[in-house]
């Protein structure tokens, strides 16, 4: 019983002294890392991804990534940042930015996006992740459901290992379902909603981003789906459909920066 009340203890500490909240859109999270070890994370993430992975060979793609990551970064505030924009050839159409501002592009993704707001989408969605500091969240909520996981083996000690099998395999489903992915799927809309509002800011047509989606989703195709309660993304209609009631806000954002 003391060691459970000594977990229970470390969960509400944790839980009162490492609550943060993203500036842009005031929702509240778990925080146990701090931007400097996210950004030293980061940059190791993102050292061994440029190590393994061959850049791209047409200068015209990386100059337009550097581009459009300048202009999106440019109206943004991530703490630790050393801004560093790549794109890679791939034939997985997809993009990144890992903490600390280390931005990563495709170049398979280059003919869905179609043109330079197409891409700054794409770019202002993926540094919506690195200021919302959303991959340090996930680490931190992923800490405190090991935790939990460990006092449910100790609540359950005495009892014969099937039962403590049959429960931790119980918590680690509830968990996902109930928690992990629909968690993850809010992050994804909320990285959307940050994302327009960046991509208008630096001076790019936020209508862009619903265009790009749609032609995201037909690339995909019906295939290319899975159930949405067990996706860690929102379905594309999900999305597209938030994009399209964000819009007037964003356009007005657009007005008000472009030159």
């Amino acid at each position: 019983m003391k060691k459970i009340l000594m977990l229970a203890a470390l969960f509400s500490m944790a839980v009162i002294v490492t609550c943060y909240t993203n500036p842009e859109t005031g929702r509240k999270g778990l925080m146990l890392l701090n931007a400097s070890q996210e950004a030293e994370l980061g940059l190791t993430a993102f050292n061994e991804i440029k190590a393994s992975t061959p850049r791209t060979s047409n200068q015209a793609e990386q100059e337009l990534v550097s581009k459009v990551g300048h202009k999106i970064s440019g109206v943004v505030k991530l703490s630790k940042a050393q801004w560093e924009y790549v794109c890679f050839s791939s034939e997985e159409p997809n993009a990144f930015c890992l903490p600390g501002g280390k931005i990563g592009v495709y170049n398979a993704i280059l003919p869905i996006t179609k043109n330079e707001a197409g891409l700054a989408a794409v770019i202002g969605h993926e540094v919506a992740h690195a200021t919302a500091r959303h991959g340090g969240e996930r680490m931190s909520e992923s800490l405190l459901m090991q935790l939990g996981g460990v006092a449910l083996d100790v609540a359950l000690s005495s009892k014969p290992e099937q039962t403590r099998q049959l429960a931790q395999t119980a918590y680690g489903a509830g968990a996902t379902l109930g928690r992990t992915l629909p968690h993850s799927r809010s992050q994804e809309l909320e990285a959307d909603r940050m994302g327009l509002m960046y991509m208008a800011r630096a001076g790019y047509d936020p209508r862009e981003a619903i265009n790009f989606w749609k032609r995201f989703k037909d690339y995909k195709g019906a295939g290319g789906q899975v159930p949405a309660f067990l996706s860690t993304h929102p379905t594309d209609d999900r999305r597209i459909a938030q994009l399209e009631g964000l819009l007037p806000e964003a356009i007005k954002e657009y007005d008000k920066h472009r030159k």
